[in-house]
């Protein structure tokens, strides 16, 4: 059908009709924020996991694919009515599990704006105001995290796809150092390289080694002490044909590696060094923290996410790299319709050719809360843990980890005790959070990273252990 605009600016047909489609948008919408207004408004009283019969009315969804359709307010009705009960209240204060963040109020709202401006972050000629937003926010980044001004910063889905990107530039650095041209001849006939990983590394970094061609057989696990840090005093040599992995936040204890005493070495002898920070590098944002990320700065890239503890939306992962020529040489794209910018394009910073505009939503939650207000939050969520441990302690609960940043480690009773524990917390609804295994236990683990959670909350969800605890030991 063909179109024109009519006097008044609205799409309509050659005949003259409206088409009537900018109007069901305009309704769909405000319903949509009516609804997402209820939902947020009443997330502090309702249970953080879905009940039986929530989960039980997803139920309603499953029907034959529509042949006609329905009108957008009908669907966006049925989202509401059957999908909003059935979520996890992780915007609440009191989802412990994951290292998972809530969505600050203006975070939340960019997200929406975002949406309906449905941005494609490929060039600034596709993006303008949206890449505009990010470059400004990767600028702010780097300031709030301490790293290099000069640094490549990559939006990407998370510190998973960031790891792989950031270690995409180191193999392909270190492979330039030897004359290889990976883009040419691949790695057919490639040299090896030494990896170098913490025997406590997260599993997203041996799966972004993995996708990069890297087996097992070439990695070298440095030991480390009972908190999870790498030892200093046993690690391995190094070369110039090496990549070393470490660890800002262990995910169970929290704990962060010895940078100021491996990376200098470690630089000295040629070596790559990458550090995944997925939560644990925010607490270089905080003056009363960043003594944990003493000389992170003087590695050559980092990974972490902003949908951890700078609370954005899902899904927001950071690839930093100090050697932006690094990353751009992997994650280049050449086409003939594409006409890139005086500044390096957004889809040579990362594997996605075509990605939303994440970037907009990290720039609301920093402009929204100032370095001071991440600084506070990041500190708060640290004292919460405390209040957390010592409950804990109280309850006669071992505390596992030293407790240092925003994760709390805990056990009582046996293996089969901690996990009735958690499965009857989790079915009460009152928190949320999971099992481990650390240090050769099985326990509770607790991550406060939410700018909502408040002190009622960890009086709730202490309460809540606390019942769970007595019913289970009481078998």
């Amino acid at each position: 059908m063909r179109y024109q605009l009519d006097k008044k600016g609205r799409e309509a047909d050659m005949d003259g009709n409206n088409s009537g489609k900018f109007s069901d948008a305009k309704k769909a919408l405000s319903l949509a924020a009516r609804y997402a207004k209820d939902y947020v408004v009443a997330i502090r009283d309702r249970r953080v996991s879905p009940s039986a019969l929530d989960l039980d009315r997803l139920r309603h969804f499953n029907r034959d694919l529509s042949r006609a359709g329905q009108p957008a307010e009908a669907v966006i009705e049925s989202l509401h009515r059957y999908g909003s009960p059935a979520t996890v209240a992780s915007t609440g204060g009191r989802f412990f599990g994951l290292v998972v963040g809530g969505a600050t109020p203006a975070a939340m709202g960019a997200a929406v704006m975002n949406a309906a401006w449905d941005q494609v972050a490929v060039l600034e000629a596709s993006a303008p105001s949206a890449i505009y937003l990010e470059r400004i926010a990767a600028h702010w980044i780097l300031e709030l995290l301490t790293l290099p001004q000069a640094g490549s910063v990559g939006f990407t889905t998370g510190s998973s796809m960031a790891n792989m990107v950031c270690l995409a530039a180191a193999r392909n650095a270190l492979y330039q150092k030897l004359n290889i041209n990976l883009a040419e001849t691949g790695l057919a006939g490639a040299p090896p390289l030494r990896i170098i990983v913490s025997e406590q590394s997260h599993v997203t970094v041996h799966k972004a080694l993995s996708i990069l061609g890297f087996g097992t057989r070439q990695l070298v696990e440095a030991p480390c002490d009972a908190q999870g840090r790498v030892r200093a005093d046993t690690f391995p040599e190094v070369d110039e044909t090496t990549i070393i992995c470490l660890q800002a936040g262990n995910v169970n204890s929290g704990a962060f590696d010895p940078f100021a005493e491996i990376i200098p070495r470690a630089k000295a002898r040629g070596a790559w060094v990458h550090v995944d920070g997925a939560f644990g590098l925010w607490a270089a944002a905080s003056p009363a923290k960043s003594v944990l990320t003493a000389g992170v700065e003087q590695a050559d890239s980092w990974a972490v996410d902003a949908h951890k503890w700078l609370n954005t939306p899902y899904d927001c992962g950071l690839a930093i790299c100090r050697q932006q020529g690094a990353v751009h040489t992997v994650m280049t794209t050449q086409a003939p319709y594409l006409q890139a910018g005086v500044d390096v394009a957004p889809k040579d910073m990362v594997p996605e050719f075509s990605r939303r505009a994440r970037g907009v939503e990290v720039w609301a939650a920093i402009q929204e809360m100032g370095a001071e207000g991440i600084a506070a939050m990041i500190e708060r969520c640290c004292r919460h843990a405390e209040h957390l441990c010592a409950g804990l302690a109280d309850m006669g609960y071992e505390i596992l980890n030293e407790v240092v940043l925003n994760q709390v480690v805990a056990t009582i009773g046996t293996a089969e005790d901690i996990q009735q524990i958690v499965r009857a917390i989790q079915e009460e609804g009152v928190c949320w959070f999971g099992a481990t295994t650390w240090r050769g236990k099985t326990a509770l683990r607790l991550s406060v990273s939410s700018w909502a959670t408040t002190e009622r909350d960890i009086a709730l969800t202490l309460e809540a252990i606390r019942r769970a605890t007595e019913a289970q030991l009481a078998k």
